[in-house]
């Protein structure tokens, strides 16, 4: 079943050059959409190809809307409207209510009706899950896990005792929550005690959580991930750390214990973060940057790794990068008195 132009305008705020009673079923590239798709333009460099598409429609900018020769959906954000219409049309699977018969369920858990409950899924004692949560195969809770409506995890994901997961979650697979953080005292001789991990993990409501990503429970006090944080796969964040409301995070990133990261950032892939710094609000932190400080001002940070050195060295010549700028403007303020100082010699009789 499809959904006309003219009522995806009107439910999306978008203006409507074209026919309103022309149905979509589905989306599709600019290169490969026919007159049943609809597609977006929210890259320039995907401009070349509007003229040639074949789509029903298409969702762009006013200042791209005159080289469009099909029906266009004029929005000032072609692609959050493109996210929410692509979400209409290919809706989630429906959630498939029932427990399997493999799955084991702890005493005193509840768990209603409307969940859908795979094969091989193990739930812990006192587990308390919401309307239509969906544990995918092989999912295991911990004993007295709490978990909110409409969350969903997907194949093999493992949370620890105690953790608590908001409403319309995502959590895909080989995730994990709760493990112990890495937290060891050092003997004078050099062997190591572990440090009982007291803590646990706190989740969001409406967060998504990437493939592989684990996230380790809090020393005492707990690990926090706020409302609307995404996560994407094979990140790891360590013990009490706090990640602010609507943070964005990309791959491979690494967050050392008791960091905090404000609300509104957006963290490049392979980024590392050393412990006990906190990161304000709306701070953008570009792809391998490494992050040794704390950062008070929101705004635009960079840094790629640097080839390993002794450490002395290495911190040296990272202070001596940070005065590379002033280096320069004083280099080209003696060059200028240099050169005058020559002129002037020269003009002497």
């Amino acid at each position: 079943m499809g959904v006309s132009l003219g009522v995806l305008a009107v439910r999306y705020g978008c203006e409507l050059r074209g026919d309103p009673g022309h149905v979509v079923e589905r989306v599709a590239t600019l290169a490969r959409a026919d007159n049943s798709s609809i597609t977006f333009l929210a890259n320039s460099s995907y401009r070349s190809q509007l003229a040639e598409t074949r789509a029903a429609a298409v969702i762009l900018a006013p200042a791209d809307a005159d080289g469009c020769r099909v029906a266009a959906l004029v929005t000032r954000d072609p692609y959050v409207v493109y996210a929410r219409i692509a979400t209409e049309l290919h809706p989630a699977v429906p959630v498939a209510s029932g427990i399997h018969p493999s799955a084991v369920i702890g005493p005193g858990a509840t768990v209603p009706r409307s969940c859908e409950v795979g094969p091989g899924v193990v739930v812990g004692a006192g587990v308390v899950l919401g309307e239509r949560v969906v544990l995918g195969p092989r999912t295991v809770l911990g004993d007295r896990v709490a978990i909110g409506a409409d969350t969903r995890l997907m194949a093999g994901v493992t949370v620890y005792p105690d953790v608590r997961i908001g409403l319309r979650c995502m959590l895909h697979t080989g995730v994990v929550l709760g493990s112990d953080g890495f937290g060891f005292a050092r003997e004078r001789e050099g062997s190591y005690v572990k440090i009982p991990q007291l803590g646990s993990v706190e989740v969001g409501d409406d967060v998504e959580i990437g493939a592989n990503t684990t996230i380790d429970r809090g020393a005492i006090e707990n690990t926090v991930i706020g409302d609307g944080v995404k996560l994407d796969n094979q990140i790891q964040v360590g013990h009490n750390v706090r990640i602010g409301e609507h943070t964005v995070i990309a791959a491979q990133v690494g967050i050392s214990g008791s960091t905090t990261i404000g609300a509104r950032c957006t963290i490049g892939g392979q980024a590392g973060f050393a412990g006990h710094i906190a990161v304000t609000d709306d701070v953008i932190i570009g792809g391998g940057t490494s992050v040794l400080g704390s950062i008070r001002e929101a705004g635009i940070y960079g840094g790629g790794g640097t080839p390993a050195d002794h450490i002395q060295r290495w911190r040296r010549n990272m202070v001596r990068f940070g005065q590379l700028d002033d280096l320069a403007r004083r280099l080209r303020t003696l060059e200028k008195s240099l050169a005058e100082a020559i002129k002037s010699g020269l003009n002497r009789p």
